[in-house]
């Protein structure tokens, strides 16, 4: 490669995770230090250096410094890009190349130091897709030895991960992976289990379990109130009757429950079970029986569901409705939003707060056309956003003041046992976990101090304007005005964040928030060119561009 050029406007960027700086002893500083002479060398002009410390590359989620790295591409702050291996910059190639496809649109060149390619050529962006494509190889092939191991554990009877209420894992008495640790009961934990399996099976459903139980003051594993979701998790466990599942899902870190696997491993476990054989069958036929039955259905559509916040608990309020009979003998059903905790976890937790249905999305939509025609109201609604924008600056300026000092605080001490070391007036084991001890606090502090330059950097953007903010807001009146049902409920949950009732049940507050994606996707029209599909939005005009998430509360 020619390197000969004219100097560079370069960003440095490096990673690494908190297990590779255990397990491999990668080094964030070794990497800076050598793409730093390795700049020097070709006199090329270091703009920034973006460090994420302790963090994963599996997303761009919780990567603040890649985060900032590309709002600066975006503002053409550097020609370059250097990272010491592609991998630093993310472990899947599709997201590698969908980060290098981001830089090339700004003309922004991608180097590697370690592969020593740029994507400046044709055969540099081939060899990066091939070797992106070889290191997605090495880690999936990793993965699936870990799998498979994990496959035979369970196969042999034996646990993988952390184990339900009931149980606790021990050190075992063996020498082998095998035997050196062993799951035993936990009997105040192992009653609760019982009881609810004693429970159902009389014929009590998920709610009233829960409700009983947090009315008795029991949690669950992590210390929570009881749901139906738990109790139901718990029901379907097979663990309970001395079996090991596994495999029941696969990939469930981007599939979730859609994932089922139909190669489900299901075998007698080395572990003791809480409750019988005879017990788990009769729960397990009740539960394929009320699986049956007809799902309750609302008459009605519920625009609101998961918006509106309970006046008491501030959980999400859901659909609900009552059944009564006039004195002629007609039903009349009356529909509610009312408090889900309630619903979920019972009267110990909350109460139902309910709000009439149709009353509550007249509010909510009322309060938005008022925003609109009321040029007062909405005058006072972009002061209130530029207020709370500026206000927001300077508690993020003294907390990041404060994580400065703490990472000064721990960069002198890291010196101190340094010169300690140089001295030999500390022993190495010594030196060795302070030293760790101190990197990964220092990482905690690097990180939260890259996340909150990042939000200062968007508060102090300049103030929304009048016209930016009634524009945002016509186009989302017109649209739930003009929209079918399916469409309003979209829009409602992309923009709406919170509906907040007041103590008397009313709606105090709707909470609103427009970005990039909302803007793009929903308030501007597209080319008059392009035929408007059947049921899309009917928009008119094209919104402002948005550069950063605006937040709106009327």
């Amino acid at each position: 490669m020619n390197h000969k050029s004219s100097p560079k406007k370069v960003a440095i960027y490096a990673r690494v995770s908190t297990e590779e700086q255990a397990e491999h002893g990668y080094s964030i500083d070794a990497q800076l230090e050598t793409l730093r002479k390795y700049c020097e060398l070709y006199s090329n002009e270091v703009v920034d250096e973006y460090v994420d410390r302790g963090v994963s590359g599996k997303s761009i989620k919780g990567r603040y410094e890649l985060q900032r790295l590309l709002k600066d591409a975006e503002e053409s702050k550097f020609n370059e890009v250097i990272v010491w291996k592609f991998n630093r910059m993310a472990r899947k190639n599709i997201d590698l190349l969908h980060i290098v496809d981001l830089l090339e649109k700004n003309s922004i060149t991608f180097r590697s130091f370690s592969e020593n390619f740029d994507t400046n050529s044709s055969m540099g962006r081939f060899a990066l897709q091939m070797m992106g494509a070889v290191g997605e190889l090495e880690r999936n092939t990793i993965v699936d030895n870990v799998k498979m191991g994990h496959r035979q554990r369970a196969k042999m009877g034996l646990h993988n991960g952390k184990v339900p209420l009931g149980y606790t894992v021990v050190e075992g008495n063996g020498n082998s992976r095998e035997t050196k640790s062993e799951i035993i009961i936990v009997e105040d934990e192992a009653s609760i289990v019982r009881y609810i399996f004693e429970q159902y099976a009389t014929g009590h459903g998920l709610k009233t379990i829960a409700n009983d139980l947090n009315h008795r003051g029991r949690k669950t594993q992590k210390g929570n109130p009881f749901s139906t979701t738990a109790i139901r998790d718990l029901l379907d466990n097979p663990m309970f009757v001395g079996k090991i599942r596994y495999n029941q899902y696969e990939n469930w870190a981007e599939k979730r429950r859609k994932g089922k696997s139909s190669e489900v491993i299901l075998v007698d476990g080395h572990h003791p079970p809480i409750i019988n054989k005879a017990l788990w069958e009769k729960v397990q036929l009740l539960r394929e029986k009320k699986a049956t039955l007809p799902k309750k259905r609302f008459e009605g559509e519920y625009l609101l569901t998961g918006l509106i916040r309970c006046p008491e608990c501030s959980a999400a309020m859901t659909a609900s409705r009552t059944v009564n009979r006039s004195k002629d003998g007609e039903k009349i059903t009356r529909m509610y939003y009312s408090c889900g905790r309630f619903r979920s976890q019972g009267s110990a937790v909350c109460h139902a707060n309910s709000v009439r249905k149709v009353e509550a999305e007249q509010a909510v939509t009322d309060r938005i056309r008022q925003a609109v025609v009321n040029p007062e109201i909405l005058q006072r609604v972009v002061r209130s956003v530029n207020e709370r924008r500026s206000g927001r600056i300077k508690p993020l300026r003294d907390e990041l003041a404060a994580v400065q000092a703490r990472i000064t605080s721990l960069e002198d001490k890291k010196r101190k046992y340094l010169e300690l070391y140089e001295i030999d007036d500390i022993d190495r084991d010594m030196f060795s976990e302070r030293l760790s001890i101190l990197n990964k606090e220092l990482d905690t502090e690097l990180t939260r101090k890259s996340k909150l330059e990042l939000e200062l950097r968007d508060d102090q953007a300049d103030p929304a304007s009048y016209e930016l903010v009634r524009s945002l807001i016509t186009k989302f009146d017109a649209l739930l005005r003009h929209s079918p049902f399916q469409q309003r409920k979209t829009l409602m949950h992309l923009i709406v964040k919170k509906i907040t009732l007041d103590d008397k049940k009313r709606v105090s507050s709707v909470e609103l928030a427009f970005n990039e994606q909302t803007e793009k996707h929903f308030l501007s029209v597209a080319p008059s060119a392009e035929p408007i599909a059947e049921g899309a939005f009917p928009l008119s005009g094209k919104a402002p561009h948005i550069k950063q998430t605006l937040r709106i509360i009327i």
